[in-house]
């Protein structure tokens, strides 16, 4: 298990277990995580499991694809360096801890 920790747009804090392999996107529409809508199922076709990483900078993250750059650019809430879609990344145990926020409004 690899925990996350979601900080919704109220500024409360929600941590949850993922599986290992399961997207961060998924993690939290597992566990009924309120922001995330993953509207495209994780086929980076939409834009509605934007978050924020904290840390980004400091946290190994998978590479990001010019799919998910281009799905960045049609987010509802402004974008920012530290901007993700949370179905492009995956849980695995360099992960365990990550804590994302996510944006007022998808």
């Amino acid at each position: 298990m690899v925990n996350v920790t979601y900080v919704l747009s109220d500024g409360s804090h929600r941590s949850v277990d993922g599986q290992i392999g399961q997207s961060v996107m998924e993690t939290a529409i597992g566990a009924d995580i309120y922001g995330i809508t993953g509207e495209c199922g994780g086929n980076v076709m939409c834009a509605t499991c934007h978050v924020h990483v904290q840390n980004a900078a400091d946290t190994v993250l998978p590479t990001m694809q010019p799919e998910e750059e281009e799905m960045l650019q049609c987010t509802t809430s402004p974008r920012s360096n530290d901007s993700r879609l949370s179905c492009q990344l995956v849980l695995d145990e360099t992960l365990n801890g990550l804590v994302v926020r996510l944006p007022q409004e998808q």
